[in-house]
């Protein structure tokens, strides 16, 4: 698997965006998520947007992070949102999305953001295992979908090293 910087409205971030859209309307039964994005809020080094390809060059992965700071919406000074975090269901349980994640984390640091923060659903079970296991605490909800009960949202501090 190679993973790339790519903008976010390449046209394989776009498919992939397509996918896990058509997966969130499905599993909440709505129309997907509606947080307003730009493609210039993934442009570094106020953010960064991966794509992770597998041998025969097919986009199979994605997620981003874009700077924030405090904000009606919750969020604080130094935040690195994370976004967009999507496996296709056939490369799921290739530690692809764990990749991903490092990578971003790290970028998102030597950005020069202090805490990285999502926001996921309770009808992601497998999306909050992978963020717990990788250091991410429940923290006060902030962003687009605060005030939906099924919203959570976690938080990790990106020490310098």
């Amino acid at each position: 698997m190679i993973i790339r910087p790519m903008p976010f409205d390449h046209p394989d971030a776009v498919k992939l965006n397509d996918q896990v859209q058509l997966e969130y309307a499905e599993r909440y039964e709505s129309d997907g998520d509606a947080t307003p994005l730009d493609p210039s809020m993934f442009t570094p080094p106020r953010g960064l947007y991966l794509l992770a390809y597998d041998e025969q060059g097919r986009p199979v992965a994605t997620g981003g992070w874009r700077a924030q700071d405090a904000n009606p919406e919750g969020y604080s000074d130094g935040d690195a949102e994370l976004k967009r975090m999507y496996v296709i269901p056939e490369a799921r349980g290739l530690g692809l999305a764990r990749r991903i994640l490092a990578a971003l984390e790290d970028d998102a640091r030597a950005a020069g953001r202090v805490r990285m923060v999502l926001e996921t659903g309770d009808k992601q079970p497998e999306a909050i295992a992978l963020y717990l296991s990788s250091g991410y605490e429940p923290c006060a909800k902030f962003g687009h979908y605060r005030e939906y009960e099924e919203s959570r949202c976690f938080a990790k501090m990106l020490p310098r090293f």
